[in-house]
């Protein structure tokens, strides 16, 4: 089992022991819809990928993680957290574009899987630039696969003829891994923040 599927079977884990509850709720999800879209993003990643010239799509790593952001940009509660969204993803895929340049471009060479990295990169960045729940989670899923896009047509550019995969194999576990942890990060450290600010409001009225 993949990183990202390991990753999916524990996110539904505790989905259904009501441990993310509170991240449901701030999502604009119940229960029942987060399982039956983890539920599908897993057996999509298992399906072959719909192919349109040189572009290849993955059901569970690419259209429905979509899916998902389009729902919670709908679901956002301002246009200012929509466009800092939507800022946030663009500089999230640069940013991940830029690292995957850095990197060595053999996995050999990496002690670690270059997908690991990127996802746990792509979180750590979405998550500062996403700031809410839902901001972080669509900056984590649409700037990974913005830097896949970036890729491909930097070497069509350049005159390498090659396909475009969107979430295909080790990119759908960058994909989950970036937008999970972005959130898991905005969540903690939302939850930090209000306890900080809820004990200084106390000693303010003490």
């Amino acid at each position: 089992m993949s990183v990202g599927m390991l990753v999916l079977t524990v996110v539904a884990v505790l989905i259904f022991f009501g441990v993310l509850q509170r991240v449901l709720d701030r999502l604009h999800l119940t229960d029942r819809m987060a399982l039956l879209l983890v539920a599908a993003m897993f057996v999509g990643t298992l399906l072959p990928n719909v192919t349109l010239g040189k572009v290849s799509v993955s059901l569970g790593g690419a259209v429905i993680p979509l899916g998902i952001c389009v729902y919670l940009l709908i679901k956002a509660d301002t246009g200012r957290e929509r466009v800092r969204s939507l800022i946030g993803a663009v500089l999230t895929g640069a940013a991940v574009y830029g690292l995957s340049v850095l990197l060595p471009d053999e996995p050999e060479q990496m002690f670690i899987d270059p997908n690991l990295v990127y996802g746990l990169a792509g979180g750590v960045i979405a998550w500062l630039l996403g700031r809410s729940r839902r901001g972080a989670f669509i900056c984590g899923v649409v700037g990974v696969i913005l830097a896949d896009v970036i890729t491909a047509c930097v070497n069509w550019r350049n005159g390498v003829d090659q396909q475009l995969v969107l979430g295909g194999a080790g990119i759908a576990d960058t994909v989950v891994i970036s937008g999970v942890l972005a959130v898991l990060l905005a969540e903690l450290i939302g939850e930090i923040t209000e306890r900080i600010v809820r004990k200084r409001k106390e000693r303010n009225n003490a």
